[in-house]
């Protein structure tokens, strides 16, 4: 399949698995660079090849054989990601954005090849499930946005959403990375910040942060 095709694919399961919940053709677009019209024709084109469901004016919706597809990609985006951080120490914007090409140019049997020299890692280092050569995700995933978390409750971070370079700039300043522990000091409710202690640190979020840092309760 096209990389256009295949990142079609992969940016409405992403979608659909994350908060934005929103599938619908113009805000693929909106998010692949293209325009409305061209997302409307590729929604249709696919629809034909049966790795979508397409109806007017509605969400657009994967079929088990575009889900499928989505996930082949996803996990070879998160192999590299996962083998680039751990062989030259990237950044975790850097990785993303090699990754993006790489993902397309690489076979099953590459990336078999790579999750068993990583020891068939279940997490990327953003704290992303790596779906299994089947395509299936086997983690369960409980954690909650540091929005939802308790004041006085010490978390583990989970996830780090984003492919924004500032915010991951931000993160590595501050000691925020995955899997590192966290405690909630204050939640300012009205104001949508939250206070945390980390490693030496003490810093106050705005919700721009807190709602795509996710973490698990220790």
């Amino acid at each position: 399949m096209s990389v256009a095709i295949e990142n079609f694919v992969k940016a409405i399961y992403n979608n659909d698995k994350h908060d934005i919940k929103n599938t619908k053709p113009g805000n693929i677009a909106k998010q692949l660079g293209i325009s409305n019209p061209a997302a409307t024709d590729m929604a249709k084109k696919l629809a034909a090849k049966d790795l979508l469901h397409y109806e007017k004016y509605q969400a657009l919706q994967l079929t088990e054989k575009g889900k499928k597809m989505a996930l082949n990609v996803v996990r070879k985006h998160r192999l590299w990601e996962a083998f680039l951080f751990k062989m030259f120490d990237m950044s975790l914007h850097d990785i993303h954005r090699e990754a993006e090409l790489l993902e397309h140019q690489t076979s099953d049997l590459l990336a078999e090849k790579i999750s068993a020299f990583l020891g068939h890692p279940k997490f990327d280092p953003h704290g992303d499930p790596i779906p299994n050569a089947k395509g299936e995700i086997t983690t369960k995933d409980t954690s909650i946005t540091l929005a939802e978390a308790e004041e006085g409750q010490t978390y583990t971070i989970a996830r780090l959403m984003s492919d924004d370079k500032e915010f991951f700039e931000f993160c590595a300043l501050n000691e925020i990375k995955y899997r590192n522990t966290l405690t909630v000091s204050k939640q300012f409710t009205g104001n949508k910040m939250t206070q945390i202690s980390i490693g030496s640190n003490t810093i106050v979020l705005n919700e721009n942060f807190t709602k795509i840092i996710y973490v698990d309760e220790n």
